[in-house]
C-alpha cells in the first residue's frame, strides 16, 4: 500500500518504521526542520518527556484500556528497540511510590486506589526502609514507599532518533518543514500540493486541533483536541544512582524522578490546563526540586542542564481514541501516556488496517 502520514512525532515515527518494514510505501509530513530535535520553535510532545512506562501507576487518572494498553506496550517495546538496532535505553525494573512523614493521607488515598484497581500482581508492594535501601541506596530520610513491580522506563529523546533512523533504513520518506493544511481519506493537503495516498494516517496530536471554533473532522481536524501543558528538568547528578524511577506522592502535586545515563535525572512534570509554550515558570522550577531535593539531598550539587515546556495532546475525557474509515486513521488524545501506551494502539491500528 501507499501510505501517507501526517505527523512526525512518536506516533508518526512508530507508525513509519512499522509500515515501512512491512514493505509498504511510506510517506509523513511534518513541519519540523528535521528529524532531530527543534533547536526553537514547536516540538513533538515524544520529545518532552521522561518516558515512564508506568501502567499501574497511571491507574490514578486512567482507566483499564489505558492499563490493558501500557501493558502490552511493555510487551512490545523491548522487540521494537532490539529490531531497531540502535543504543536505547530501556529498562523494567519496576518503580517506586514513595511519600514524606506526614503526607501519609494523601499517599494512603492513592496506594488504596491503585490496590483497588490494579489487578493481582500489579498492586503497590509497601517497602520498610531497609528493602528500601537496598532498592535505592540514594534515598534518604524516612520516607514511606511501595514498589510497582511491573514498570519500567525508555529514553524517549534515543527512542525518537531511533526510530526515524529505522524507518528511512527500510525505505519511508520524510517530507520535512511541510506543513499539512488539511487532510480526508486517501489525501494530504499541503501548500505544496495535494498528495493521494491508499490509506492516510492522521497523528499530528496538537497539531490536529482546529484552527478555528466550529472546525470539525471533515475539514481535517479532530474536534476537542487540547494541548496540556507540561514542564520537565533535566539535572547532571553524577555522584547520584539511580535504578529506577520514583514518584513523590505530595498533597499538591506529584513529582518523578527518572534516571538515564551519564548522571542525567529528568525531573517532572507540571499538568496545567494551558496551551501556553513559554519557558518553564519559577513556581514550577521551585517545586519540582525542591520536591526532588526532599528526597536527595545530594541533588544540592547537581547541574541543571535545561528545561523544557511542551503541550500534551489531550481530548475531553482525557482519553486516547482511534477513529477508523475507509482510507483514513485518526489516532489521538494520548495525554500524559504517550510513551506508555504508543505501541500498542499502533498495534491495534494496524491490525485492524490489514
Amino acid at each position: 500500500m501507499h501510505i501517507g502520514i501526517a505527523g512526525a512525532g512518536l506516533l508518526g515515527r512508530l507508525l513509519a518504521f512499522k509500515l515501512a518494514g512491512s514493505g509498504h510505501s511510506v510517506e509523513v509530513f511534518d513541519p519540523a526542520p528535521g528529524p532531530q530535535v527543534p533547536v526553537a520553535g514547536p516540538r513533538a510532545a515524544g520529545w518532552t518527556a521522561a518516558g515512564m512506562l508506568s501502567p499501574t501507576a497511571e491507574l490514578e487518572s486512567a482507566d483499564d484500556k489505558v492499563f490493558a494498553l501500557g501493558l502490552r506496550s511493555l510487551e512490545l517495546w523491548p522487540g521494537i528497540v532490539a529490531a531497531l538496532g540502535q543504543a536505547v535505553e530501556l529498562h523494567q525494573r519496576g518503580s517506586l511510590l514513595l511519600a514524606h512523614r506526614g503526607d501519609e493521607g494523601a499517599a494512603r488515598r492513592v496506594v488504596d486506589l491503585l490496590q483497588h484497581k490494579a489487578p493481582a500482581g500489579h498492586a503497590p508492594q509497601a517497602l520498610d526502609a531497609a528493602a528500601l535501601r537496598e532498592l535505592e541506596p540514594a534515598l534518604h530520610g524516612t520516607l514511606q514507599a511501595w514498589l510497582l513491580p511491573h514498570e519500567g522506563h525508555i529514553h524517549a529523546v534515543q527512542a525518537m532518533a531511533s526510530l526515524a533512523l529505522g524507518a528511512s533504513a527500510a525505505g519511508a520518506r520524510w517530507h520535512w518543514g511541510v506543513t499539512v493544511d488539511s487532510l480526508q481519506a486517501g489525501e494530504i493537503h499541503t501548500a505544496q500540493g495535494v498528495a493521494s495516498f491508499d490509506c492516510v494516517f492522521d497523528v499530528r496530536g496538537a497539531g490536529a486541533r482546529p484552527a478555528e471554533s466550529g472546525s470539525d473532522a471533515d475539514a481535517g481536524f479532530t474536534p476537542g483536541v487540547r494541548g496540556v501543558r507540561g514542564e520537565i528538568i533535566w539535572l547532571h547528578a553524577p555522584g547520584v544512582a539511580l535504578q529506577r524511577p520514583l514518584r513523590l506522592l505530595h498533597p499538591r502535586h506529584r513529582v518523578y524522578l527518572v534516571p538515564r545515563a551519564g548522571g542525567h535525572i529528568v525531573v517532572g512534570a507540571s499538568e496545567i490546563e494551558s496551551e501556553d509554550r513559554s519557558p518553564i515558570s519559577l513556581r514550577s522550577m521551585v517545586e519540582l526540586l525542591a520536591a526532588a531535593h526532599s528526597i536527595i539531598p545530594e541533588l544540592a550539587e547537581a547541574r541543571v542542564v535545561h528545561t523544557e515546556t511542551n503541550l500534551r495532546p489531550a481530548l475531553p475525557d482525557n482519553l486516547p481514541r482511534v477513529e477508523q474509515s475507509p482510507g483514513l486513521v485518526r489516532i489521538n488524545g494520548l495525554f500524559r501516556h504517550g510513551w506508555l501506551i504508543a505501541p500498542a494502539l499502533v498495534e491495534q491500528a494496524l491490525q485492524k488496517l490489514t
